[in-house]
């Protein structure tokens, strides 16, 4: 059964678990130096021995898409056609805007915005496939234009490659765990070297991330899924169907209740026990519960939300909006008790590919404008140079740079 602890003992649950990474570093470096230095035939060797490739190649090929594509169901055809629109029109907003601008007379300053040259996105597809986050990682891609899209999925369902199919993405490969970062991060004849990977894996993608980052762009580094709600009362059913949402992702990951009421802490554990005795991935759920999960009790939302930044979980629910002020850390909010976690798994529009693992100090979730460049535009008349000129060489001489000095001055005629 879940713990319920006090706010003062609540130490071990909001400190960070420990990561595996160094230990999943040791096992993916050879396949990371074995894809570099021998591209495709390590790919394949690799793609065939953990990934059930039965072919010489690891793209799929083109007519497997289409097949794919005619297999649907038309429900869940519609259900993607919402979820995209969803997705794309939030993450128009998102992209940043271009401008140029006056500051001071003569200097007109401003910002242009291009898209990667080419991305690649990794959509699990072990125990759990996730069309879900081919719509999620391709469709803000899209938005921001990048002209080249690459997708990585190790066992390819008829719902993953049809969805690929329907967001025109023709460039899929049969590959996962490292040896797909590797390829997209280096390229090899088959596999198009990418500017940024983005998605979500196990703890060797998330080695082979962390390894690569610098060689390849990426988005963040993934730990166990999480789920951190707060709130002082509620329907009991309501927040238990929440919490076991999260805990069936992964044995690892963690659901979190912070509440003011001992009641509520009281039915929402008996409600878990309740739920998860009916739920199909009950074996996944009961672990989670078990080993990362608790119920803590506070003194305050105040003090809930306090808690709740020094965790900075990867999904965080509030009852009311009145508490977004005191968020600092999250990488997603929900907001009140009709807006479940699930409908952003799914429907809602932000991407669900969230930082995890306390990196939502640094970050908020994959975005539309990950995709883009933001380069600075600056034009100067020769009247503004002339009145920043003092400024200009008197710093650059103040570093030692005298040729960045004589770079303006030549232009003044002196």
């Amino acid at each position: 059964m879940i713990r319920i602890l006090e706010a003062n003992h609540a130490n071990k649950i909001i400190e960070r678990r420990t990561s595996r990474l160094e230990e999943a570093e040791r096992m993916v470096k050879p396949i990371l130096e074995a894809v570099r230095k021998r591209g495709d035939k390590a790919l394949v060797e690799y793609a065939k021995k953990l990934d059930g490739l039965d072919r010489g190649c690891v793209t799929v090929p083109a007519d497997a898409l289409d097949r794919a594509a005619e297999e649907l169901s038309l429900d869940f055809r519609s259900a993607v056609k919402i979820a995209v629109e969803n997705i794309r029109s939030y993450a128009r907003l998102q992209l940043p805007k271009p401008f140029r601008k006056a500051l001071s007379p003569g200097v007109r300053l401003g910002q242009i915005v291009r898209p990667l040259d080419s991305v690649a996105a990794y959509i699990p597809s072990g125990r759990h496939p996730l069309p879900s986050t081919l719509m999620m990682t391709v469709v803000p891609a899209q938005v921001a234009g990048v002209p080249r899209i690459s997708v990585a999925t190790p066992r390819p369902t008829t719902e993953i490659l049809g969805t690929a199919a329907m967001l025109d993405v023709r460039k899929v490969f049969q590959m996962g765990g490292a040896h797909a970062i590797a390829a997209f991060a280096f390229g090899t004849k088959t596999v198009p070297k990418a500017d940024r990977i983005v998605g979500p894996g196990n703890i060797y993608v998330a080695a082979a991330k962390k390894l690569l980052a610098g060689e390849v762009g990426i988005d963040f580094i993934a730990g166990p899924t999480e789920i951190l709600i707060i709130s002082a009362e509620g329907d009991p059913r309501w927040i238990a169907a929440d919490m076991l949402a999260q805990a069936e992702h992964d044995v690892d990951a963690a659901a979190l209740l912070l509440t003011t009421s001992r009641r509520l802490a009281t039915l929402v554990a008996q409600e878990l026990e309740r739920q998860m005795a009916e739920l199909p991935t009950n074996r996944i759920t009961r672990k989670s519960i078990d080993r990362n999960s608790a119920i803590i009790i506070t003194n305050s939302l105040e003090q809930a939300l306090e808690l709740s930044n020094q965790f900075a979980p990867e999904h965080l629910s509030i009852p009311e909006m009145r508490l977004l002020d005191l968020v600092r850390h999250a990488g997603t909010v929900f907001v009140g008790p009709n807006s479940p976690e699930a409908a952003g798994d799914y429907a809602n529009g932000p991407s669900h590919v969230l930082p995890t693992n306390g990196a939502a100090r640094l970050r908020g979730g994959l975005s539309a404008a990950d995709f883009v460049k933001v380069i600075s535009v600056q034009e100067l008349n020769g009247e503004a140079l002339r009145r920043l000129g003092p400024s200009i060489t008197t710093l650059a001489r103040a570093e030692g740079l005298e040729g960045h000095a004589r770079s303006v001055e030549v232009r003044l005629g002196r």
